[in-house]
């Protein structure tokens, strides 16, 4: 069967950036399975997979404009501790989450710094104004089931 919208799609994957260095991957022997043209995943991805089959490597880049945008630096915030809630401690490299004023969403953001009083935070994608190489192998392919099509 060949990947098409409305298929569980399994791969083994992983995901570097242009010096080689792996970002992220599927562990060993726990490939990611997702439904083919779900929303969530990257229309480029969407595009690349179609029509591949099971056993098929793939190779893709994919630019920051294709993926997760180019950095914005006024997504970095300097936060008064006060603002934020978060169940533990605040450290670089954690995550906290704070609710926009405007529209009442909880947004999560990248602990960058923190001093006494404040927290320096990022809210980019970690992928943002990377150019990726998302590398791997299609496990299976196969039709979708209503109940793994109502979930997405």
């Amino acid at each position: 069967m060949r990947i098409a919208n409305d298929c569980v799609v399994t791969v083994q994957y992983k995901i570097s950036n242009e010096s080689g260095q792996v970002l992220e991957s599927s562990p060993e022997g726990r490939p990611l399975a997702y439904v083919h043209g779900a929303q969530g995943a990257l229309p480029i991805l969407g595009r690349e997979l179609r029509g591949r089959v099971a056993g098929e490597r793939f190779d893709i880049r994919i630019s920051p404009e294709q993926g997760f945008g180019e950095r914005q630096p006024a997504l970095v915030e300097v936060i008064p501790r006060a603002y934020l809630q978060n169940d533990g401690p605040i450290t670089p490299g954690g995550q906290v989450t704070r609710r926009d004023s405007s529209s009442g969403a909880q947004v999560r953001y990248v602990v960058t710094a923190v001093d006494a009083e404040t927290v320096t935070v990022d809210a980019n994608h970690r992928f943002a104004g990377i150019t990726l190489r998302f590398e791997g192998v299609v496990i299976d392919v196969r039709e979708a089931t209503a109940e793994e099509l109502a979930r997405h």
